[in-house]
């Protein structure tokens, strides 16, 4: 009886397993570690002290911080000009921008005549688009466990995550950083394009580490906190967003625009940050997005049209929500 039992419970063990594995595996999520992976299930999150942070920048803890985020900057000129228009109508507060792609000149131009925006760099490390690709910044041989057999990074975070060696992915990481720098940007912090440097561990620490290192601030979603425990205590650089908002993938058209203007009647007093994508409906945007239906040309043109519409700014108005950015965060440390 009991050895039935024991078999019973080991099924049921692998079982639980198999499903946790299949889970993330089907949901692009590149965790490999049960324990890891039970965290993020159970969704146990950590949180800054918001207290402090609001009072070392000024506001009560009662109030709603928000960033607006538009990222994705220099994958193309549309994206470049949808996202200079926002910063001029003052309907974004923050940026990032992508060191491996084309159009990064533009950026530095624009940035040239207009220093005070608030910019970060986009660590991109996976390049997802069909026909639209990129490598990194470094010469091919210096990160061959980060490209493919074209010599492009990785379409998806799995063959990234599985496949990347630390010591490459490093070397990368701060090669962007220095190009943008000597490029004339002065960042404020460092993000991850598609989340791909949350998800591993030793990933995620050199991440925070690469930050530290350049006295920047690192973007941490709530949901990447799950790392952070009494071995792994959250360095000063990490900033934990408590409420982090990007559309969710399969979000049908008709309803982009009721998804925003819930996130901000329904925001809690913290930190938040909205990540938008902009863009024009454009020729050269359509090809890009061409069989990617999510953040495609229509979702870009569409997070363009309603954070630059008069309605949603009285939106935020009328909820007394106060938007910063990540220069503003650097007070902190």
């Amino acid at each position: 009886m009991t050895k039935k039992i024991i078999s019973l419970l080991m099924i049921f063990i692998a079982v639980i397993i198999i499903t946790l594995m299949s889970y993330f595996h089907y949901n692009q999520l590149p965790i490999y570690d049960i324990n890891l992976a039970v965290k993020f299930i159970l969704n146990e999150k950590k949180n800054n002290d918001f207290n402090a942070v609001s009072k070392s920048l000024g506001y009560k803890p009662t109030d709603k911080l928000l960033i607006i985020h538009a990222d994705d900057l220099g994958l193309c000129e549309s994206v470049n000009s949808a996202t200079f228009e926002s910063f001029q109508n003052e309907s974004i507060s923050s940026a990032s921008v992508m060191m491996t792609t084309k159009e990064i000149n533009e950026v530095v131009s624009f940035l040239d005549n207009n220093i005070n925006y608030d910019m970060g760099i986009h660590l991109t490390v996976t390049s997802e688009w069909k026909y639209h690709k990129w490598g990194g910044v470094l010469n091919k041989n210096d990160i061959p466990s980060i490209l493919n057999s074209k010599d492009h990074l990785y379409w998806n975070k799995r063959k990234f995550t599985k496949n990347g060696k630390l010591d490459e992915i490093r070397k990368e990481l701060q090669a962007q950083i220095d190009l943008g720098i000597s490029m004339g940007i002065n960042p404020s912090h460092i993000d991850s394009h598609e989340g791909a440097l949350f998800f591993d561990p030793d990933i995620f620490k050199l991440y925070l580490r690469i930050a530290e290192e350049n006295d920047l601030l690192a973007f941490v979603p709530s949901q990447a906190s799950v790392h952070f425990d009494q071995n792994f205590k959250k360095p000063k650089h990490a900033i934990i967003i408590d409420q982090f908002h990007m559309l969710p993938e399969g979000t049908e058209i008709n309803q982009i625009k009721d998804y925003y203007f819930n996130v901000i009647e329904n925001l809690s007093p913290g930190l938040s940050q909205i990540i938008v994508h902009l863009g024009k409906d454009e020729k050269e945007l359509r090809e890009i997005t061409i069989d990617h239906p999510n953040f495609d040309y229509r979702w870009r043109q569409l997070d363009y049209d309603i954070f630059n519409s008069d309605e949603f700014k009285n939106h935020l108005k009328k909820h007394d929500i106060k938007i910063i950015n990540w220069k503003d965060l650097k007070k902190l440390i």
